[in-house]
């Protein structure tokens, strides 16, 4: 007779399981992929995200540096040009006031796109906040070429540039400071030489005669001996103490009255 009962294959796969429980755990474990592995790319993709936010950030701020102007520390009288008599053959002089308006001590130093007839004193120095100073700018005024008549009152090729630089207080002025601290230097201004006709009354010429007597007076303040805080010092570092010269006195005096009073 035929056998007609014959065994499902699913039931002998599930007999199977149930002998081996251990081999159903091994087969659901290695056909499922770890959850560390998909969530791997979601953390690749947030960390090129924050580089990406990052470099965004960084060149947004160097754009915003470059295009917005830089804080000026100095305030210049005159702002734009600068004013000189016009006198061919001669070496004529400009002044020029600068106050620094900053909260730090703040260096500055003059360039010129004509070093060969232009140089200023002093080139540069250092001002506390809220401290002024005069510069005085002496250019050479060539002949005109072929005999051509120089316009007045019209802008000059030369050119003045003032820059400044934060510094720590105590520092003295040095010209290799701008260009140790290149980043940090700030251009202030670039001003532009005007002539004036020096035989012709205006404002302009009555400021810059003002400007000029003012600079002269500073520096014959700054040629001024500082006051004497000390003891005096007389011949070779003899100190004169001022209540042993007062005491040596008071016996003198106690010694003549004596004397008169005796005759």
């Amino acid at each position: 007779m035929a056998i007609t009962d014959r065994q499902n294959p699913r039931a002998e796969t599930k007999s199977l399981f149930r002998l081996f429980p251990f081999w159903q755990r091994r087969t659901t474990a290695s056909s499922s992929p770890p959850s560390s592995t998909q969530n791997q790319p979601g953390r690749h993709r947030n960390r090129n995200t924050d580089v990406s936010k990052r470099s965004s950030a960084l060149s947004i701020s160097s754009v915003a540096r470059s295009i917005l102007p830089a804080r000026r520390r100095l305030r210049l009288d005159p702002s734009s040009y600068l004013y000189f008599p016009y006198e061919p053959g001669k070496q004529v002089r400009s002044a020029i006031k600068l106050k620094n308006t900053s909260k730090s001590h703040t260096a500055f130093k003059f360039q010129t796109t004509a070093p060969k007839s232009c140089y200023m004193r002093p080139p540069g120095g250092v001002l506390a906040p809220g401290e002024s100073a005069f510069a005085t700018v002496f250019k050479f005024v060539e002949h005109p070429e072929n005999n051509e008549k120089q316009q007045l009152n019209q802008k000059s090729k030369a050119k003045f540039k003032i820059m400044s630089l934060k510094v720590k207080p105590g520092v003295e002025f040095v010209p290799e400071l701008f260009d140790e601290q290149k980043d940090q230097v700030t251009v202030e201004r670039v001003l532009r030489v005007i002539f004036l006709d020096a035989e012709r009354p205006s404002a302009a010429l009555e400021k810059l005669k003002r400007q000029l007597d003012e600079a002269e007076a500073a520096v014959e303040e700054r040629k001024k001996p500082l006051p004497e805080t000390g003891p005096r010092v007389v011949g070779e570092g003899l100190v004169i103490d001022e209540w042993k010269e007062r005491r040596e006195k008071y016996l003198a005096r106690q010694q003549v009255e004596a004397i008169d009073s005796s005759s």
